[in-house]
């Protein structure tokens, strides 16, 4: 522990060095230079008391996740500017050493004096993630987007061709704080028209009180033909906070159950069902909670009794690395995973049909978005809402539309 202290000091330290000799030198003005020093030692004292004053029995609030939104806002573009100083320094370096060794100007000072417009560059490149944090805390963590997603597979039963599954994940209802746009989510959802709708899990954050606002306004997400069926997601077992007793997480546990009957969501726990239309079945598998790192209370198994590898099969698994390490080659075939869970880490970059990147990938195999293996697919949702940093930028809360097609293609 007091490795870590003394590496996290240090880095820090480094942080605010760099990005102070930036500041320095673009502003000159002494009276400038000494209220920057002062605002970043305020602002440091104040996330430094705030964050040794987080109580584990009580886990991420609004507020909580406002401060650390705040200390991405600040030490981000900090990060990024003491990066360039840095970078400067070893060309200063490089330059007095070649310099040196060739014997000339050894009059002169060994490094020379850092530029002015260097120092700009820096700075003006950390305005761009400045105001993209910015505009991810007040305007991307409600921008929602729906996503429409085709997926092809030659042994879907005919009657199912066309049929549409609306999905969300991670609702996080404890971080919301704006019900207006709770509500033109909703719409979007209702607007969908789809055959069912799917909740891949982790509706609160915690605690089964931080949904209680919020029960009348899922309640608006109309009735859907076949049914509204959902699953827990790692947040809904209560894992990340200190509590009294085992009996208060197990009553909390238990309420956070009754939240999804309380919206109309079918909570499947390691079971299935089928779902029919003309005649012909799929069976919607749900498993509760796995994940390669984290609670692993699925059972796939369990959940998929009584079905055989020809049975078209819909998989609820709110963790994408479950189908990364158990669900793709499971021999039962299981057409078809919706996950959710990596929020692609709220930060990152997308343009549609050609790129994307985010930390996210670093950590899941399949993060956002469709991804198949020999004809089995796993699609992972971008979340529903948002938790730890108060704010989306790059990757969008998202509303997916799924229509399943009886075809040979493979996109």
């Amino acid at each position: 522990m007091a490795f870590v202290m003394t590496f996290f000091f240090l880095f820090w330290g480094a942080i605010e060095w760099f990005s102070f000799q930036a500041v320095r030198i673009v502003l000159k003005r002494k009276k400038m230079v000494m209220a920057y020093q002062v605002i970043s030692l305020l602002l440091a004292v104040y996330l430094l008391y705030t964050i040794s004053q987080f109580d584990r029995s009580v886990g991420q609030t609004r507020k909580s996740m406002l401060v650390l939104a705040f200390a991405l806002l600040i030490y981000i573009p900090k990060i990024v500017v003491a990066g360039v100083m840095i970078i400067e320094d070893f060309f200063r370096l490089g330059k007095g050493l070649v310099t040196y060794l060739a014997k000339k100007k050894r009059d002169q000072p060994f490094i020379a004096s850092r530029r002015k417009f260097v120092s700009q560059i820096g700075l003006g490149i950390a305005a761009i993630p400045f105001i993209s944090l910015l505009y991810g805390i007040f305007e991307g963590k409600y921008n929602f987007k729906v996503i429409k997603q085709p997926i092809y597979f030659p042994d879907l039963p005919e009657e199912f061709d066309g049929f549409k599954i609306t999905h969300i994940s991670d609702v996080h209802s404890g971080s919301f704080d704006n019900p207006e746009k709770i509500n033109y989510a909703i719409d979007l959802i209702n607007e969908q028209d789809s055959d069912m709708i799917l909740f891949t899990g982790d509706i609160v954050n915690t605690h089964a009180k931080e949904m209680i606002p919020w029960i009348p306004i899922f309640n608006r997400i109309k009735k859907h033909k076949y049914g509204k069926y959902s699953v827990l997601g790692n947040h809904d077992y209560g894992e990340y906070v200190s509590w009294p007793t085992p009996e208060d997480k197990e009553a909390n546990f238990e309420a956070i159950k009754k939240l999804y009957e309380q919206i109309d969501f079918k909570l499947l726990l390691n079971e299935h069902t089928l779902i029919e239309n003309g005649g012909q079945k799929i069976a919607l598998v749900g498993v509760e909670n796995w994940g390669h790192n984290f609670k692993k209370a699925g059972d796939i198994d369990k959940a998929s009794k009584g079905l055989v590898n020809s049975d078209f099969k819909i998989l609820m698994s709110h963790d994408p690395s479950h189908w990364n390490y158990e669900v793709q080659h499971h021999p039962k075939n299981f057409h078809l995973t919706l996950s959710g869970h990596t929020h692609g880490m709220q930060f990152g970059i997308e343009i549609p049909g050609y790129f994307k990147w985010s930390l996210a990938q670093y950590v899941y195999k399949q993060w956002a978005g469709l991804y198949e293996n020999k004809g089995r697919y796993v699609y992972v949702n971008r979340g529903f809402g948002f938790h730890a940093y108060s704010g989306r930028v790059g990757i969008m809360p998202e509303i997916t539309v799924l229509e399943l097609k009886k075809s040979n293609k493979i996109v």
